[in-house]
């Protein structure tokens, strides 16, 4: 191996941070990837196993050796090459904020849009570089031109930010709001997209899909529902905030017309940093959020006039980037879909424990819910953290309840045996009582 995977990370890290050039890193990025060779020697179901190689990757987060965090799906932590580039980059705004955000940090931006391009398979001009996929998401609904009548297809499963943001629109505006009530988990693609059909009627001008129902990890068939919408002239909003660089794909593979996510979820870059995609000849159709000298512009920067932001974290997803790129998204949502499994086979079977949530990988991926009979949500939230020190979230939304546990690739099996042994003595006590 020509040169360890730890001084890979680390030289990366460096070379990220570097505060006098900010390099353009789509073209002179020339540090070893780890793609060039592990994946052409196992398959990435092969990987999701190989526990050396995710041992090496926990060692490149600074997670608590003690308190056991399975609440990715909240906001992920950072890999310390991360950290280490938003540090300097934030130590070089530091010496003359004004010169160094505006007149150098600033110039990194469009080097960064080509990278998240590439990873995302679409037009550097077709992305938006801004702060979680509640801004992105909110600049589509409330910048989308609609009038009293105009129908919205979502569920009631969506997630509230964008509920309160439609509910906005159908308050001031008119709009209609069409709700669908989802039965999860499924593993029934047809069913599925019929349910949202059959809710399109000549007024509907938008479908809102979340692409995983974060409450519970549910894949949807987005693909399936967007061409079905297509067809009817009904345009397609997707909320990907729990599937880029959870899941292996493309933006354009879902057929959307507009996409927003969180980056500092499942990419693991800084906090508060996302990116909202825009199907090039949709962009002038959408009304910039923020005030804009073209709010009506084809240009897709003019949802990026956020006043002052943090250049430094935004700089810091190109590092980002690039320790998921040294992982593989392939191998990355194995081994996330193999930490879910792994815990979840092993308490299903288990008197009074239920699992909602797939285990196959084309309905879920990293993301499960569980429920143990006799204990409310927040019970069993509780005494996990109180008794074992492990974090989850008790989820009670609509008709899903439970509690969400979401491993990352820095959580190994024996961390997961730990929650195993934990759900086995609650629902051993409860059984007893």
């Amino acid at each position: 191996m020509p040169q360890s995977r730890r001084s890979f990370m680390r030289q990366l890290g460096a070379a990220a941070a570097s505060p006098l050039v900010l390099p353009d890193w789509s073209e002179t990025n020339t540090l070893t990837s780890l793609q060039q060779f592990p994946e052409t020697l196992k398959s990435p179901q092969q990987w999701a196993q190989d526990e050396d190689f995710w041992a090496w990757v926990k060692t490149e987060f600074t997670v608590s050796p003690n308190v056991l965090n399975l609440n990715n799906g909240g906001v992920s932590p950072q890999p310390k090459s991360v950290q280490d580039a938003h540090i300097r980059f934030y130590q070089f705004a530091n010496e003359a904020p004004s010169f160094y955000m505006w007149r150098v940090l600033d110039q990194g931006r469009e080097a960064l849009r080509s990278k998240l391009a590439d990873l995302s398979g679409c037009l550097p001009d077709e992305l938006a570089i801004n702060r979680n996929s509640t801004e992105g998401l909110n600049t589509v609904i409330f910048g989308l031109n609609l009038k009293p009548g105009d129908e919205i297809v979502l569920t009631k499963q969506d997630y509230p930010n964008m509920i309160n943001a439609w509910k906005q629109r159908e308050k001031r505006d008119g709009i209609k709001l069409v709700w669908l009530d989802l039965t999860l988990p499924s593993e029934n693609e047809d069913e599925l997209v019929a349910k949202y059909v059959k809710a399109f009627t000549p007024r509907t001008k938008v479908v809102h899909i979340t692409h995983i129902i974060n409450w519970i990890g549910q894949i949807m068939p987005v693909r399936k529902i967007a061409d079905a919408a297509h067809a009817k002239g009904i345009e397609v909003i997707c909320d990907g905030a729990h599937s880029y660089a959870h899941l292996d794909y493309k933006i354009p593979d879902l057929g959307c017309d507009y996409y927003a996510t969180s980056l500092h979820k499942w990419l693991c870059a800084p906090f508060g940093s996302g990116m909202l995609y825009i199907r090039k000849d949709k962009i002038k159709n959408v009304w910039a959020l923020l005030s804009n000298t073209e709010p009506d512009g084809a240009d897709i920067r003019k949802f990026e006039s956020l006043g002052t932001r943090s250049f430094a974290s935004e700089m810091a997803i190109g590092t980002a980037v690039d320790f998921h790129q040294a992982i593989g998204s392939a191998r990355k949502q194995a081994r996330l879909h193999y930490l879910k499994n792994y815990w979840a086979e092993r308490v299903r079977d288990l008197p009074g424990v239920h699992v909602h949530t797939s285990l196959k990988p084309e309905w879920a991926g990293a993301i499960a819910l569980f429920s143990v009979d006799g204990m409310k949500s927040t019970e069993v939230d509780s005494q996990l953290f109180g008794s074992h020190k492990i974090h989850a979230v008790g989820i009670d939304w609509e008709n899903i309840h439970g509690v969400r546990v979401t491993p990352h690739v820095y959580t190994t099996p024996k961390d997961l045996d730990r929650l195993v042994a934990a759900i086995a003595s609650m629902a051993g006590k409860q059984k007893k009582s």
